[in-house]
């Protein structure tokens, strides 16, 4: 089986980036963290770890895309230096490439419409694994970990009611009056694309395992849900989680197979206090079973405590 990772990453140091944030979002979105605050696209070196531990634990890996905003991370000399023996080829995908046809949705700063539209770039495999720069493989892991022999996509999330989820809408307002966007409500607007339900999947921050086929189908019978999803430039509420629909809706034909994410993710939280990282990472260190962490807007941590993860990273990956 040929299978691709796919990493989503963006720059938002990058001044071109800025400005066009700027032109095309309001003051209100640009200083709101769940809609298009600066930490959501804020980089501190994190793609150059996610693609050595996917060299180092996954060697197996067909290809690596990474997909940008007319931006280039430039990882090929840091894999000559680290992975001289050999690396897994990588390609660089501009936004323009998997919005081609939709271009009048460009520039988009918004996560949600990259990952509804990543299943269209060229020459991707069927079977993909779908990442964020902020997550790594910390241990050895296998496709089985990702895509069952009988052809299941395994999903690290559990079910999840619907009730909760819109309840917990109801109560989740910013301290101006406005709603918030979150993760497991873009998931229930998955949810309720396929039709009345009583739960979701809750789906954690891990690897994403996806087939290419299964969006080329469903957006070619509901294109208006693809446009629909693609024509927000910012995260909004009307919103709904691609990698959501696929999940549940295979999970209701028997084809996805949930697994528990508290097994195998490490997960840090963006807080600043040095001690609450020291007892993470002293708690990781104890766990070479976990096969996934995600480091969480690393930018909101102190510099100590980015030295602490980094210095952790690098020894787990075998940097150092």
């Amino acid at each position: 089986m040929k299978i691709d990772a796919v990493i989503t990453w963006v720059d938002g140091d990058d001044p071109r980036h800025k400005e066009k944030r700027r032109q095309y979002g309001t003051q209100k979105m640009l200083n709101t963290d769940d809609v298009a605050g600066s930490t959501r696209y804020k980089s501190v070196g994190e793609i150059f770890y996610c693609v050595a531990s996917l060299n180092r634990f996954a060697p197996w890996l067909n290809k690596i895309y990474i997909v940008t905003d007319e931006q280039n991370p430039n990882v090929e000399p840091f894999l000559k230096q680290y992975f001289s023996e050999g690396y897994i080829p990588v390609e660089i995908v501009d936004h323009k490439i998997i919005f081609r046809g939709y271009e009048q949705y460009l520039p988009t700063f918004n996560s949600i419409c990259i990952e509804t539209m990543t299943w269209r770039i060229p020459g991707l495999s069927e079977h993909f694994i779908e990442f964020n720069d902020d997550l790594i493989l910390t241990a050895p892991v296998v496709p089985e970990d990702f895509f069952t022999t009988d052809g299941k996509l395994v999903c690290y999330g559990r079910k999840y009611s619907s009730f909760v989820v819109k309840l917990h809408g109801l109560l989740k307002y910013r301290c101006d009056g406005s709603k918030r966007v979150t993760f497991k409500e873009t998931m229930d607007n998955a949810a309720a694309l396929l039709g009345r339900h009583l739960y979701m999947i809750k789906i954690y921050h891990t690897p994403k395992a996806l087939l290419k086929s299964y969006y080329e189908q469903y957006f070619s019978e509901h294109p208006e849900y693809l446009m629909q999803n693609i024509s927000h430039r910012f995260r909004n509420l009307k919103q709904f989680n691609a990698q959501e629909l696929q999940y549940l809706d295979f999970y209701k034909q028997g084809k996805c197979e949930l697994r528990r994410a508290s097994s195998v993710l490490l997960y840090l939280k963006p807080k600043k206090s040095v001690e609450y990282i020291k007892d993470k990472l002293r708690l990781f260190s104890e766990r070479n079973d976990y096969k996934f962490a995600c480091f969480n807007s690393l930018d909101q941590v102190s510099e100590e405590g980015r030295n602490l993860v980094v210095d952790w990273i690098e020894s787990r990956i075998g940097l150092k």
